[in-house]
């Protein structure tokens, strides 16, 4: 039998979220825990497994995982250090094994340590030594660094977005590690690309950014290629790596490497230009709104996305909206736990005013005070309508007044799809303005059947506006934060040598 270890340690970060992620907002399961919950939802570790449960000769190792609940700022020290304990002393007392699964994201980033996963692939390698094979999964938006690399036998990076082959991803992870342990000889070429972006040219299936991932597939899919894709970096994980990235994995061909990963890095360089969001100001967003004749119009609020990072707690749409005098209904997710606790205090039915907002980034968000009737409560655990997996927002609050519904919650959860709304009985469908706090969602959510989709330049520490920000730590020149930005294509190999 073939004894295979599956480990997780995935989060995305925004370093200008000055709110520190805590270990509390990481599911931590352990051993047999990890299997039985990845067997339910649709994400990498479930695509892995189901490659694995078809091989009669092998037996799965299941030894720990901590995954973010939804992304947040820079992880606090102490849980880092407790996160990469627990995490390698899972590796430590695991039987000997054949070869390793390893589920991350790449935009992780802690007080203290700026390349985590890169320190954790590095230190399941010195523990397990040169000659166990360790395929590692990624999401496209992580941040790949040469120890990460120096310490895997290859890698395999999600293919689309908005992200919708977790479980593809999984499969292809777990068949790569397979085709390693039948004697494949991975290289990888790397090339480093000055550029950070966002925007709908990123949509995989429309945008130009396709264009590139189509050619990475090909690659991966042809004579001699075990994996190729794109990193689009985290442009809000602000780490001395954070760039773009091609690469390709190819079997014992250092040359097909290098050759095919400059290629895609040069298939996604012309189109940087247009790789950026046109945001209009939020004066501009209210003018437009007191046009609307019909449907629902979606603000779109990726400043705040909590699956980018964010903090979740901003307020200032709602604040614009009460300013203008708009009166229309609204439906608005936030993040505040004092509110919801008032919240319950006073029960369903009561009348409260509250200050809403500011409560995580109170430098960006100062407080609102608003008046509103509390109308349902909930204890924040639900099922994602995009993966089914178990989403907790903590203690959660619909408050209801002046046009206004605010769907408040206790902690940050991702809202890239309806299902925290549908959790609160809120169908969005049934407001004339929806405040959608994410880049981009599947088309399905909103875009198919909203009349607008308005993309503001507001406020919050995941804004697509980059200069805005303020990078200190990412390397420099580079797209679109400096001027006259030059690339030069130089494929970077890293060969697995066994002792």
């Amino acid at each position: 039998m073939r004894r295979i270890l599956i480990a997780e340690c995935k989060q995305e970060v925004s370093t200008f979220n000055p709110h520190l992620s805590q270990y509390s907002d990481f599911a931590i399961r352990r051993g047999e825990e990890l299997i039985r919950y990845h067997r339910t939802v649709r994400n990498e570790i479930g695509g892995a497994v189901s490659v694995l449960d078809e091989l009669p000769d092998v037996e799965l190792i299941p030894a720990y995982s901590a995954c973010f609940i939804t992304s947040g700022g820079t992880l606090a020290a102490d849980a880092w250090q407790r996160i990469a304990a627990e995490f390698l002393e899972s590796i430590r007392d695991a039987p000997p094994v054949d070869g390793v699964y390893l589920c991350m994201h790449g935009a992780m980033a802690s007080e203290t340590e700026l390349d985590p996963e890169g320190y954790l692939i590095a230190e399941t390698r010195r523990i397990l030594g040169d000659q166990v094979p360790i395929v590692v999964s990624l999401d496209l938006h992580g941040i790949i660094t040469d120890r990460m690399l120096e310490h895997s036998d290859a890698i395999a990076a999600y293919h689309t977005y908005p992200h919708v082959d977790f479980f593809e991803t999984g499969q292809r992870a777990a068949r790569l590690l397979v085709k390693i342990l039948n004697g494949a000889k991975p290289v990888t070429a790397k090339v480093a690309i000055p550029a950070l972006v966002r925007g709908d040219e990123l949509i995989t299936e429309k945008g130009l950014f396709g264009n590139s991932i189509r050619i990475a597939q090909q690659v991966e899919g042809g004579p001699g290629g075990l994996s190729a894709g794109m990193f689009i970096g985290n442009p809000f994980t602000d780490v001395p790596a954070l760039q773009s990235y091609s690469f390709v994995v190819t079997d014992d061909d250092p040359e097909l490497a290098a050759r095919e990963a400059v290629r895609i890095a040069e298939s996604f360089w012309p189109n940087r230009h247009r790789m950026r969001v046109p945001l209009i100001s939020l004066d501009e967003m209210a003018a437009r709104l007191h046009q609307q004749r019909r449907g629902t119009i979606a603000i779109v609020d990726a400043a705040d996305a909590t699956s980018s990072g964010a903090s979740g707690d901003s307020n200032a749409i709602l604040r614009k909206l009460l300013e203008c005098g708009y009166q229309r209904r609204v439906l608005l997710p936030i993040v505040d736990a004092p509110a919801v606790q008032q919240a319950f205090a006073a029960g369903v039915g009561a009348t409260i005013r509250t200050c809403i907002g500011g409560t995580l980034d109170p430098a960006r968000f100062q407080p609102l005070s608003v008046e509103g009737r509390v109308r349902h409560l909930a204890d924040g655990l639900f099922r994602s309508e995009s993966f089914g997996e178990v989403w907790d927002a903590g203690p959660s609050a619909i408050l209801e007044g002046h046009g206004f519904t605010l769907a408040i919650s206790s902690r940050a959860v991702s809202l890239y799809d309806r299902s925290f709304f549908y959790s609160l009985g809120q169908n969005p469908r049934n407001f004339d303005v929806v405040v959608v706090k994410s880049p981009h969602c599947q088309h399905h959510m909103f875009a198919d059947w909203c009349e607008s989709m308005i993309n503001v330049d507001a406020p919050g520490s995941s804004s697509a506006n980059l200069a805005y920000l303020g990078h200190t730590r990412c390397p420099r020149p580079i797209f679109p934060l400096d001027e006259h930005v030059s690339f030069n294509p130089q494929a970077k190999l890293f060969l697995k040598t066994k002792s």
